[in-house]
């Protein structure tokens, strides 16, 4: 029964993830030109700054002992205490570094109001302190406080323009009232007509506002102003993006045409590439950035995967390689699809090799279970069962997926009493694993335990309320097993709701319905699941309802379809043996 097989054991790469690790933020490059167009400092200071003119304090032994019952609080974990101290002291002192301490004890207990009063202190008694000013100003506008933050905000603006602007812009999505935030920004830039990190504060605040005409707007003035701006280019791609990314995709074209340099912007593009399946021009992009980011492994290894997609193994042995020499953060990733390109050159000891050395992280359990599989098919089931068994999980999701494993290495080996006690004694260590009561359910149909059945799918459906699989392994069974035909269609009905345009699903209504006697519908559900599947069961099922409308030749020809390019399977060898004997 194709919709009663166990759920696949491990979910494939999602191509897109393996991609979208974010290069350079926007806000972030965009600080990081602006600061570019800066002169450079020479290269050593003759004239040594002046200290900053810190308030001279009276240690007295009140100070002394609050100070110390402050930080001795805070090594300690008792933040509240912390806080409170240094807050009193910053009061009592006046001193700045004191009220630094002070707010940045309220920020990490999540205390706005004792932070903002810090905050206050702090760019009270060092009014040229730059991150005091921009705390202040953060803070306040957190609070909705505008008025207040506007001539805190002129001023560093005044100071130095550019970067005061992208740090606005910075801020803006945490300003609850966005309207304001967009009045308050497009004020401050008013003053500043001729400076594109205006123009790109106005667009960010417009768009958290929901106002994308006026955020385009501003980024194309932006890049008037200063043309191949990487930053407005990707804020702008990215606001495109969001109506339509077909729309994004040309914009980064036409942007790269203009400024092949653009490293971000063909980052970005390859990526929105991948998103977009489309796996061959991204494998271009991503290959050239190979070039642009020398040793940058996250661009080699997504170079790999997309030759890997592609089906050229020898690109991506060499591009997965090469990642290795760069010292990857996730050498495991790389092994493990490095042990799939060896698979597919035919190289199993290549192969299991690799695999061996996957150590931790998302792909050790399918690691183990590919090594097993190569040892199963090298003769050794006993050392593949010793693998998958003496392989410990670095959490509870892990140890489900590797009792699973050993579960899947039974069932290959048709040893479906051994399949069900594995699932039972994993079972005992994880009561409530939907996944172990959805397996063991499949197991015990094949050993004709339907009461175990029901009861794990029951239990599973309580556990996973929204799991259309469950329900529809428990409608099939009920339909096809026993007399309880409307429960078993209630349940299928249920299952479609939660997934209309499953095929098997689709296909086990059909089935209940002709089971009901309800031919015509019978026959419009498993047409429709055989066009989005064309399985040898649902050909199994489709062929026996056309039979039984007296529709022989259409059944007879579903059927040798089925049988074409799956000859052995047992369902649908036994529907021919009975029905055409």
């Amino acid at each position: 029964m194709a919709h009663l097989k166990a759920l696949p054991l491990f979910a494939a790469l999602a191509l897109a993830a393996a991609c979208s690790q974010p290069g350079v933020k926007a806000s972030r490059l965009a600080a990081a030109e602006s600061q570019a167009q800066q002169p450079a400092p020479p290269a050593v200071e003759l004239v040594a700054k002046a200290p900053p003119d810190y308030p001279k304090q009276s240690l007295t032994p009140d100070i002394l002992f609050k100070f110390l019952v402050a930080e001795v609080a805070g090594q300690r974990g008792a933040i509240p205490i912390a806080q409170s101290t240094y807050l009193d002291l910053a009061r009592q002192t006046r001193d700045p570094r004191i009220a630094r301490r002070a707010a940045e004890m309220a920020l990490f207990a999540r205390d706005q109001t004792g932070a903002l009063e810090a905050a206050r202190l702090w760019a009270a008694s060092e009014a040229d302190s730059e991150r005091a000013q921009q705390t202040l100003a953060a803070l306040l506008l957190n609070e909705g406080r505008v008025v207040e933050a506007e001539p805190v905000l002129q001023a560093l603006l005044k100071a130095d323009p550019a970067k005061g602007f992208l740090h606005l812009a910075s801020l803006m999505g945490k300003m609850q009232d966005s309207r304001a935030a967009y009045d308050l920004v497009t004020r401050l830039a008013a003053d500043y007509p001729d400076l594109p990190e205006a123009r790109y504060a106005v667009a960010q605040s417009a768009a958290n506002a929901g106002r994308f005409d006026e955020a385009i707007a501003a980024l194309k003035a932006a890049e008037v102003q200063r043309p191949g701006w990487e930053a407005a280019g990707l804020m702008h791609a990215q606001f495109l993006a969001k109506v339509s990314r077909s729309d994004a995709l040309a914009f980064m074209r036409e942007f790269l045409a203009a400024h092949p340099q653009a490293r971000e912007m063909r980052l970005a593009y390859a990526r929105t590439l991948v998103n977009a399946n489309q796996f061959s021009e991204a494998r271009a992009e991503f290959t050239r950035l190979t070039r642009d980011f020398p040793g940058n492994a996250e661009v080699g290894l997504a170079a790999g995967l997309l030759s890997l997609q592609m089906g050229d193994v020898n690109a991506a042995r060499d591009l997965l390689t090469q990642t290795l020499e760069y010292s990857p953060r996730d050498t495991d990733t790389v092994h493990y699809y490095l042990g799939q390109v060896a698979e597919q050159m035919k190289q199993p000891d290549v192969a299991a090799a690799r695999y061996a050395e996957v150590k931790t992280g998302n792909y050790l359990v399918s690691a183990r279970a590919r090594q097993a599989a190569l040892l199963v098919a090298a003769g050794k089931p006993e050392e593949a069962g010793a693998l998958l068994a003496n392989t410990r999980g670095e959490n509870d999701a892990q140890n489900v997926r590797l009792i699973q494993a050993q579960a899947e290495l039974l069932r290959h080996s048709k040893v479906p009493t051994a399949v069900f006690d594995v699932l039972t004694a994993g079972l005992k260590r994880y009561p409530d694993s939907a996944a172990l009561l959805y397996d063991r359910a499949m197991a015990a149909e094949k050993l004709g335990k339907l009461d175990v059945l029901e009861a794990d799918l029951r239990r599973a459906i309580v556990l996973r309320p929204e799991d259309a699989q469950a329900y529809n392994a428990l409608g099939y069974t009920l339909a096809d097993r026993t007399s309880r035909l409307p429960e078993a269609i209630a349940l299928l009905d249920k299952a479609l709701a939660l997934s209309p345009d499953d095929p098997y699903i689709l296909d086990s209504v059909g089935w209940a319905q002709y089971r009901a006697g309800n031919l015509p519908r019978a026959q419009a559900y498993l047409e429709q699941a055989y066009k989005l599947r064309p399985d040898p069961e649902i050909a199994a099922h489709l062929g026996e309802v056309l039979w039984a409308k007296g529709q022989r030749d259409e059944a007879g020809k579903v059927w040798q379809a089925g049988l074409q390019g799956h000859p052995q399977n047992e369902v649908l060898l036994e529907t021919l043996r009975r029905l055409k004997p």
